[in-house]
C-alpha cells in the first residue's frame, strides 16, 4: 500500500490489514462521492470525511491480479495539513510496533510545525 500519509511502502497483509483497521476509526464519517471500477482491473474510490474537526479528502485506487486480490493499493489524503494529522495519529497509535515507522512521529510533526495535541 501507498498513500500520502505513509512515510514508504506498507508490504503484506498483516500489516495493511493493521493499517486499515485503525483507519477507518479515525473517520467520524465516510462520505463517498464516487466508487467504482478503473480500467479492465482496477476499482477507484472517492470520499470526503473528517478527522478530529479537520477535513480530509480521499481517493483510492487500487488494481486486481487474476486472483481477484488487490495486491496494490493507492491512497491520497488531501489537504495537507489533514495528511500530517493523520499519519501522526497513526503514528501515536502505532507506537512500539513495526508499523510506526510508516508514520510521521510526534517529534516529525512537531518540526513541520503540526501536533495533535492541540485537536
Amino acid at each position: 500500500m501507498e498513500g500520502s500519509v505513509l512515510t514508504g511502502i506498507a508490504e503484506g497483509p498483516e500489516t495493511i490489514r493493521a493499517i486499515l483497521g485503525f483507519a477507518r476509526t479515525l473517520y467520524e464519517y465516510q462520505e463517498f462521492n464516487f466508487v467504482g471500477p478503473y480500467g479492465d482491473h482496477g476499482f477507484v474510490e472517492d470520499y470526503t470525511s473528517v478527522v478530529r474537526g479537520e477535513p480530509i479528502g480521499s481517493v483510492v485506487v487500487g488494481r486486481f491480479n487474476e486472483a481477484g486480490q488487490a495486491p496494490r493499493i493507492v491512497v491520497n489524503h488531501r489537504p495537507l495539513r489533514s495528511v500530517r494529522l493523520w499519519s501522526q495519529l497513526m503514528g501515536e497509535h502505532f507506537t512500539g510496533t513495526p508499523h510506526a515507522q510508516c508514520f510521521l512521529s510526534h517529534d516529525a510533526a512537531k518540526l513541520l510545525g503540526e501536533s495533535t495535541e492541540a485537536r
